[in-house]
């Protein structure tokens, strides 16, 4: 029997996404910037006593919602809760994004920009970083006078890692009178620079985090939007009621609770990923500057048979070949025992061409 269903064509032009993250469970993973460490222990108490009346109600939000908004330094108004930051960047195009609209990206950077572009139906106007991962300040600017309705801008960047200075965000903030500024801050407690305080100043800001990394909650699915009042009550109508699931706001509100775990991790990650940078650089394997628990390298053409036989020792990296170029691959910063065991391995399977 044939069936015929109205789907719209912009699902039609796209490929369905599919994540590689299957099988990894016993494996080495630096290939989701994921915390290989795991959550703090504070987290699985506060799962334990969980009720089986409360897993049976749904959530409610007031009161996590002021815990996690003192976390962020914010007002409770002045935050939304989202399963997940991938759901946190979707609701800007729920908000502001009709189909044949534009939205402005900087590639490389996180796909998943691109992803809910295609899916809405967008316009995607692309500006590339330069050839040493330089962000694209001055096309930037050049391009906001066209009033796309999006600029999507990962600080730090994923994959480069590389960060935007304020001077320069402020520069495009001042540029964007027609635009909505979505500052995607995964990655903020490595680089120790957030712009959630500017939200009074500039209400085309939108800042968009996450409890995935640092806090290691990424099986739990629990994003953040923090915008001026009057912003966010716009994104607000974009929500259905209950985005949230109760055990993710439970071990968020352990996981701030217990910041020593986090800062603990984030230090760790600071010391290893300059080692294991200067490492990288007595193989002659260039990596670049870094603001995240991740490192951009580049093998050159002989990266990629290194990577797989890598994956076949259980090592998973993120291999950005196709991305950036042959040989460019993103490395999650893992413990430093971790990273010695992957080190090892270059040392032995990499054969450089001469």
């Amino acid at each position: 029997m044939k069936v015929y269903l109205p789907v719209r064509q912009a699902i039609l032009n796209r490929r369905t996404y599919e994540a590689p993250a299957e099988g990894r469970s016993n494996k080495l993973r630096l290939d989701f910037n994921e915390n290989t460490s795991g959550c703090s222990p504070a987290v699985r108490r506060a799962l334990a006593q969980l009720t089986v009346k409360q897993i049976a109600m749904y959530p409610e939000y007031q009161a996590p919602t002021q815990r996690l908004a003192r976390y962020f330094r914010v007002r409770p108004e002045e935050l939304l809760l989202t399963n997940g930051g991938d759901d946190a960047l979707r609701v800007f195009f729920d908000t502001f994004v009709e189909a044949d609209s534009s939205i402005l990206i900087c590639e490389p950077t996180f796909p998943m920009y691109r992803y809910y572009a295609e899916i809405y139906g967008a316009r995607i106007s692309v500006l590339r970083y330069g050839r040493q991962m330089e962000f694209p300040l001055d096309d930037v600017l050049a391009a906001l006078p066209r009033k796309p309705r999006v600029l999507f801008i990962a600080n730090p960047n994923n994959p480069t890692g590389t960060l935007l200075p304020p001077q320069s965000i402020r520069k495009i903030l001042n540029a964007a009178t027609h635009t909505a500024v979505v500052l995607d801050e995964a990655y903020a407690e490595f680089s120790g620079f957030s712009v959630t305080s500017w939200i009074h100043k500039y209400p085309q800001l939108f800042v968009a985090r996450t409890f995935s990394k640092v806090a290691a909650l990424a099986a739990l699915r629990l994003g953040a939007v923090i915008a001026c009042k009057a912003s966010l009550s716009l994104v607000r109508r974009a929500m259905p009621p209950f985005p949230v699931n109760l055990a993710a706001l439970v071990a968020a509100e352990a996981a701030i609770n217990d910041r020593s775990t986090m800062q603990r991790y984030v230090r760790d990650i600071k010391r290893t990923r300059a080692w294991f940078a200067a490492e990288l650089h007595k193989l002659n394997v260039k990596s670049y500057p870094s603001a995240g628990n991740f490192l951009l390298a580049n093998f050159g053409p002989s990266g990629p048979p290194l990577f797989q036989k890598l994956e076949k020792r259980g090592i998973l990296l993120r291999d950005k070949s196709k991305d950036i170029g042959p040989g460019f691959v993103r490395i999650t910063i893992g413990t430093s025992s971790e990273m010695q065991r992957v080190l090892k391995l270059i040392r032995k399977e990499w054969k450089p061409r001469a």
